[in-house]
This record gives C-alpha cells, structure tokens and sequence, in this order.
C-alpha cells in the first residue's frame, strides 16, 4: 500500500492505495502550528478507526502547497513509517511537459492534477479546481501542460465580503435558488453563487478559443466543483479524487527509483 497526500492551504487530503485501488480517504484541516506528534496522533488514528493497518504502507507521497507545514508533517511520517517521504517537486518524474515560463513556479497540485486529469480523458483538457484558490490549467492534446490562471476561491470571496461590509453576514455557500432575492442572506448567495458561476464560464470559454481544439473537456475537482459544476453545462466532468489519483499515477512513474533510493539509505 502506498499513502498519498495532497497538502493544501486550507485542507490535507490523505488516501491510502492498494495497486490502483482506493481503500479510504480522509480530509483534515491545515493547521501550520500542528507539531509532529500532533500530525503523528491524527494520522494513527484516522488508520484506526479506518481498520487498515498502518505497516501495510510500503511508501508515502507528498504533494504540497505549504511549506511551513512540511518540517512537521515528514517528521510525523519518518517517526510513523520509518520513511523518507517522496515530496513532488524537481527531481520527480511526471511524464509531463511543462511549458511554463519557470516550471518551478507551477504548483505541485496543479501539476499533479494535470497527470491525473491526462492519464484518464486524454487531451485537450481545461481542469478547474476550486480549492482556497482556484486554478484553471489547459493541457494540449499531447499531454503539455501549457498554463493557466489563478482566481480567489470561492470561500475567499464570501469571507472578505463579511469582514469589509460591516452589515453583511456570513453565509453558508448554498444556491438560493433565484436571482433576484428578497432577503440579504440569499441575496449575498446568490451574488456569490451565481456570480462564480459566470466566472468559471467567462474563462473556461477564453481559455477554448486560445486552445483553439476540438472536443475540449473540462474537469473540475476540489470541494466545491459538485455545486459549481450543477449550474453550468461548460464542465463535463467532476472528478473529487483527481488529485489523489495523480499522487498515485507519478509514484508508479518512480517506483523504480524511488525502490532504488530507499535500499540504499535503508529503508526498504
């Protein structure tokens, strides 16, 4: 088995991974003032009510956005598994070709997502995921991933709105079901809601006209894509694991090295 996990600014998702198989998942919150016994605590015991045993996991991979998080996390790892985790970056095999000004600047998610969303529809692709940011990335037919854009996510927003408008509250980001509302609280949603909606079609459609292709999918992930995705016919495809999916695919693309690597310091 092998543990992946997708380190993001408001949220870690952890999968564990039996071949291509997905035996569980689980979410827990970033915390950057987490020490390593904490980290260490959470992950033993999201295994134990899970009822997987934790030495069955022969490798962990890392993908991540925060570094401040990362000297606890890999200590609790080393401490849990005896490993030195794999941490996507320069180095990493990823089978894709990255035509970015500075590679080094793409986030590993965003790279991550990229292999994933290639491996299982092909290109050309536009991937959303609307994650503390959003990011939208287009991958040609090839397989290069070309680039893409950056917005606010959609909890950024909402939350900005209620701490620089003194009399507005803060809202659950549900659909109101109209436009045109007759309370603040709807009409707060609604703006939010439909309004993000309109910007994912704006850019989606921007982003078709320069990939300039045939048959373009777009896939979305991330937490909020299900109630995005209801409102517009420009998304094909929700795909919630795609992440954890391309942590799986790039350790099967260096699993020779990595096995290599481990024998010699060790670990294996």
């Amino acid at each position: 088995m092998i543990l992946v996990f997708d380190v993001g600014n408001t949220n870690i998702v952890m999968g564990v991974y039996q071949a291509t198989d997905l035996l569980d998942s689980w979410r827990i919150a970033t915390d950057k003032d987490k020490t390593s016994d904490e980290y260490e605590m959470v992950i033993h015991q999201l295994f134990q009510i899970s009822q997987i045993n934790i030495k069955d996991v022969k490798d962990v991979i890392i993908s991540s956005v925060v570094p401040n998080i990362m000297y606890s996390l890999e200590h609790a790892i080393r401490k849990l598994f005896n490993l030195e985790p794999l941490v996507v970056g320069p180095g990493v095999k990823t089978g894709m070709n990255i035509k970015y000004d500075n590679p080094k600047q793409v986030g590993a998610d965003r790279i991550v997502n990229a292999v994933a969303a290639y491996d299982k529809y092909k290109g050309p692709l536009i991937i959303v995921d609307f994650g503390t940011a959003t990011t939208f990335c287009a991958i040609s037919e090839k397989g290069d991933y070309l680039g893409g854009t950056i917005s606010p996510g959609i909890k950024i927003s909402s939350d900005a709105l209620f701490q620089r408008a003194a009399k507005l509250p803060r809202v659950e980001l549900v659909k109101p079901g109209q436009v045109i509302c007759k309370n603040t609280v709807t009409s707060i949603q609604s703006g939010i809601i439909y309004g993000y909606v309109g910007l994912v079609e704006y850019i989606i459609k921007k982003m078709m006209q320069e990939l300039k292709g045939n048959s373009i999918k777009v896939v979305a992930t991330g937490g909020l894509s299900t109630l995005i995705a209801s409102e517009t016919d420009y998304i094909h495809i929700v795909d919630k694991l795609l992440t954890l999916d391309g942590l799986r695919i790039i350790y099967d693309r260096n699993r020779e090295d990595r096995l290599k690597y481990l024998a010699e310091i060790g670990q294996k």
